[in-house]
């Protein structure tokens, strides 16, 4: 049986040309062919909703909207997806666009069919990215988030992500009704993200068709060359490539083995990644059509691969076994590039009805029924095609940065064509990308012989680890206990993105270990100096609480978020030191404190200060600054009753005030500057923060500025991100926040500085 196939790649869909009534009937005769149940209530009911909810829209072309979710269910049931797909491809749309909700869904069709309508409704509003090196970092965090969104939806069920790609494939087939600047970001989204996971997903079917489409849109003037110079000389190709699949065919039979030969065109976009990796015009390539061999089995696919290499004169390194070794996506075939009868190359693929229809569905081929004699579905799935979804889903586990995770994720989804097999020393084969290294090849053994490896063996001889792994190769990783572990530099020699992944993993370790040292040392020292005794508030009832309050984990994550830097270790502190003074009442009450206090407006002196400040009846009473936001003359200022420690004054924008418990907020007092705050002789403690973009010489600028203005400096410390932001967190001393409004004004003034704030707590 000859098979031959010449067109442009895509799929035609003469059915979008007809009225909705024409198209419902082409999606039951679909169905009806693969379906072992002649039952279609579900699909029609669902049919009926949809177009009662869509009647009254239209789409861009004009047409009645219903159109759209028939032809996402139409390219469903091309695909031999179960009724419940069928039904939610037609209602996909229904409750983000109409009134009707998730739970009417479930009312009607069920929890399944309710779930994956409101799986696909849920990414509808995900825009993925188009170019995301050049988007804002808010932007990245966005995308990253609704990729990591998306992912999870595919990991709750699979058929989620198989809507959503029919869906894209129908938009991109009608994107030449959106306006040029949206066509261009449709398609960029569409080849970055969508087409990749149908590949790895193993659904050529759509893969092939989106690759084309975009190809047709982000470079029009190349698709319609490359279209126009392939009609050129389609006739003498086609005749070319129909001689050779009519003699494989006679060889074959003859031979007793039954089967199929088709020949095909390769897809523009396939035609256009050859001229443009290989720097070649379309007339020096010549295998623009292969010829593909299907069989009944295995055995067949080697007879068959024999007898062809009879038949012609095969070209060394071009033959790919993916039967034995298939490749990360389950795809398996015989590739084969030999010499035609004209000098030409050309591909011959040999495969089985099954690969073949993995290699067309891939894992939508798993929703294949067969009839229970209780009448009900049985679904077989291969877990085999989902381990990369996996995989996605450990690094959103393992990864906080979605910079990072978007990076891994673009690098993943575009590298994975091309795979090179090697062996193990017990001779077990294992799958890389191409271009692998023995960092690769020791992290896919497991990550504790990666981060134990000190060298490695290829084939019984020391290579260095930027080796680039052959197919074939023997590898034996060389490890020690004494190791410390993996260098950076290994990050730019290794190539999977797994490695990477893991590689910046046991460094993150590292720093957190770095990180929770260093912020013990923080709130120690800050304990040495404010003469507080760290074991009194340490007690595991108190830093419980705290690891509460802050979300963490354990005590260690808050300590390495105090040594980061992400919280003050002052706040910490002051939080333990109140829960601390909750169980020790006994010290003062504050009906004693306020009891021994006499009605008076009698000014309160702290520390021997000129400045003083009235507190309302309190009279004869410590009264001191917190130094958690040390207020100074002008200050909006509140007081708090201590427990045997007088009254403290805040200002009232203090992150500790406003965090207080209703309980605490009960103490506080009112409080004023006597004098109201005029600036005297006296120097108050002023803590603000600058941020501002890193350049050489912003920290003398700084320095300048203060020292201009006969500010003392008592400290500058100063961080700056991967990202390039410089924060300086800095103290000094001022007469008033009159004196403090104008050195920061002067300070906003100097080149990077985005922005001051005045430390809250």
């Amino acid at each position: 049986m000859l098979e031959q196939r010449f067109d442009d790649g895509k799929i035609e869909s003469i059915e979008e040309f007809q009225p909705p009534e024409k198209l419902y009937e082409g999606l039951i005769a679909r169905v009806q062919k693969y379906h072992p149940s002649d039952d279609i209530t579900m699909i029609e009911k669902a049919y009926n909703i949809a177009r009662e909810a869509h009647k009254d829209q239209l789409r861009k072309s004009g047409e009645p909207y219903i159109i759209h979710p028939l032809c996402v269910s139409i390219i469903l049931a091309d695909l031999e997806l179960d009724k419940e797909t069928i039904a939610a491809g037609l209602l996909h749309d229904v409750v983000e666009d109409t009134i009707l909700t998730k739970d009417e869904i479930d009312e009607q069709f069920g929890s399944d069919v309710a779930l994956l309508v409101d799986g696909v409704t849920k990414l509808q509003s995900l825009q993925l990215p188009a170019d995301y090196k050049d988007k804002t970092a808010e932007q990245l965090e966005m995308q990253a988030e609704n990729l990591r969104k998306m992912f999870l939806a595919m990991a709750k069920d699979i058929r989620v992500i198989l809507i959503k790609l029919a869906d894209r494939l129908h938009n991109m087939r009608t994107l030449t009704h959106m306006p040029p600047e949206k066509q261009h970001r449709i398609a960029q989204e569409t080849l970055d993200i969508y087409s990749p996971i149908a590949g790895r997903l193993g659904i050529s079917k759509i893969k092939v068709e989106l690759d084309d489409l975009s190809l047709k849109y982000l470079k029009p003037e190349i698709y319609r060359d490359l279209k126009e110079k392939v009609s050129e000389k389609k006739e003498e190709r086609e005749a070319y490539v129909e001689k050779i699949a009519k003699d494989v065919e006679v060889a074959i039979k003859e031979a007793g083995i039954k089967g199929e030969v088709n020949g095909r065109v390769k897809h523009f976009f396939s035609i256009y990644k050859k001229m443009h990796n290989q720097g070649k015009t379309l007339d020096q390539i010549y295998d623009l059509f292969a010829v593909r061999i299907i069989v009944e089995s295995v055995k067949d696919c080697y007879a068959a691969l024999g007898i062809i290499h009879e038949m012609y004169k095969p070209i060394p390194g071009r033959f790919k076994d993916y039967i034995a070794m298939p490749k990360v996506n389950m795809y398996q075939s015989l590739h084969t590039t030999l010499i035609g009868p004209n000098g030409a190359p050309f591909e011959i693929q040999i495969r089985t009805f099954d690969m073949h229809r993995a290699a067309e569905y891939g894992i939508a081929a798993h929703w294949k029924y067969k009839e229970a004699s209780d009448g009900k579905k049985i679904e077989t799935q291969e877990e085999e095609k989902l381990v990369w979804l996996r995989q996605i889903l450990e690094w959103q586990r393992d990864m906080s940065d979605n910079r990072e995770f978007m990076n891994l994720l673009k690098s993943d989804l575009n590298l994975f064509s091309e795979d090179v097999y090697c062996f193990t020393p017990q001779g077990d084969v294992k799958n890389l990308q191409n271009g692998s290294t023995p960092i690769d090849f020791a992290y896919s053994v497991h990550s504790a012989v990666g981060n134990k490896m000190i060298g490695a063996k290829v084939n019984g001889k020391l290579v260095p680890i930027d080796y680039v792994i052959q197919n074939g190769d023997r590898i034996e990783i060389l490890t020690s206990q004494n190791s410390k572990g993996p260098s950076r530099d290994w990050l730019a020699i290794a190539k999977s993105t797994s490695t990477k992944n893991k590689i910046n993993q046991w460094f993150r370790s590292q720093q957190k270990e770095e990180n929770v040292n260093h912020g013990k040392e923080l709130i120690a020292d800050y304990c040495r100096t404010k003469g507080i005794e760290i074991s009194d508030i340490t007690k595991n009832e108190y830093i419980n609480i705290i690891v509460h309050k802050y979300g963490f984990h354990d005590w260690d994550a808050v300590l390495a978020a105090v040594g980061l830097g992400a919280l003050k270790e002052g706040g910490i502190v002051n939080k333990l030191c109140e829960l601390y003074e909750k169980d020790h009442k006994k010290n003062l009450t504050d009906e004693e404190v306020l009891a021994a206090a006499n009605i008076s407006n009698s000014p309160a002196r702290i520390n021997g200060s000129g400045n003083a400040i009235i507190v309302k009846g309190v009279h004869d009473v410590a009264v001191r600054f917190s130094r958690c936001c040390n207020p100074v003359p002008g200050d909006d200022i509140v007081g708090f009753v201590t427990r045997g420690r007088g009254v403290s004054i805040h200002r009232r924008d203090c992150v500790n005030v406003a965090e207080m418990t209703i309980e605490d907020k009960s103490r506080l007092i009112e409080a004023r500057w006597e004098n109201d705050g005029i600036i005297g002789s006296e120097k108050y403690t002023a803590d603000i923060k600058i941020f501002a973009n890193d350049r050489r010489g912003l920290l003398a600028d700084v320095s300048r500025v203060l020292t201009e203005n006969n500010i003392s400096i008592l400290s500058l410390n100063t961080r700056t991100s991967k990202q390039g932001l410089a924060t300086m967190d800095t103290s000094f001393q001022v007469s008033s926040r009159e004196e403090l409004v104008t050195v920061t004004d002067k300070l906003r003034q100097i080149d990077s500085v985005i922005d001051i704030e005045r430390s809250t707590g």
